[in-house]
């Protein structure tokens, strides 16, 4: 429940100015949350000047007060480190601290999420990733001999990737070290849960550049996805509960790769009307 600390509510209406929901009123002429429709975003908490506003739902200890310092970022910065980052498939033979990670996922903890759900999750696999990358390379396999098997329109569009899946069984299995091709020696593999894929890949997005600024790669694992689509006995063992999905896969690690500048896109493709 959101609530107003009457002493130190002044009555300036910002919250009630602010509130989307239209759930704080005045009363008294203090702010008065009604909690009828809030969906606890926490903007009254937010805007209030006094600090008036909390809630006994979530842990205040993250609210934080706001300072030019510590909260600005130089835009053609952001814009060049969003540009330079990489996709990462080389890694050092090193661990990934766990209070590292915790960061990784703390970007994606405060992404927004619509409603203010907050529904997504996150699964570490560190301690437990060998077992987890032969369930995948076996499951991958056995899809790649399937497509190829059953030529429908469907299947057709995606044989190149049964190819591949193929022989990275193959080599996987004459050397595990060497040639995989599916988490390429990486630590630890983070998975964003969700039964929603907008809110799964908004925290992902934010997640990836946490990752960047740790001086930590990523790349983000389609084929892993896949496989866990076809095989209920990965979701099982994840302990992902029906009616969630793997939304994507971040193999993180330290880069064994250093690269000297950003690359070309396309032009934006921008419509103004």
């Amino acid at each position: 429940m959101m609530k107003i600390d009457r002493e130190k509510c002044i009555g300036c209406g910002l919250c009630i100015k602010d509130c989307f929901v239209r759930d704080i009123e005045m009363q008294d002429k203090k702010a008065n949350i009604k909690n009828e429709t809030c969906m606890k975003c926490g903007h009254c908490i937010a805007i209030c000047p006094k600090n008036a506003v909390y809630t006994d739902e979530y842990n205040m200890d993250d609210v934080k007060n706001y300072n030019k310092e510590e909260f600005e970022i130089d835009a053609n910065n952001l814009l060049n480190f969003i540009k330079f980052r990489r996709t990462i498939r080389q890694f050092k033979d090193k661990d990934v601290e766990r209070e590292k990670l915790a960061q990784i996922i703390e970007a994606g903890r405060f992404t927004q999420t619509g409603g203010n759900l907050q529904n997504v999750s996150y699964i570490v696999v560190k301690e437990n990733i060998d077992e987890l990358k032969s369930m995948v390379i076996d499951t991958l396999k056995n899809l790649g001999d399937y497509i190829l098997a059953n030529k429908t329109p469907e299947n057709m569009q995606v044989q190149k990737y049964a190819k591949i899946w193929l022989q990275m069984y193959d080599a996987y299995k004459k050397d595990p070290k060497k040639n995989d091709m599916l988490f390429f020696n990486a630590p630890a593999v983070i998975l964003v849960v969700s039964d929603s894929d907008v809110n799964g890949a908004l925290a992902s997005s934010n997640m990836e550049l946490m990752t960047n600024a740790l001086g930590l790669g990523t790349f983000f694992s389609g084929f892993l996805v896949r496989a866990s689509q076809s095989n209920k006995e990965i979701m099982e063992y994840l302990g992902i509960e029906d009616g969630k999905k793997i939304v994507t896969c971040m193999i993180v690690g330290y880069p064994d790769v250093k690269y000297s500048r950003t690359v070309p896109r396309k032009d934006a493709d921008i419509t103004w009307k």
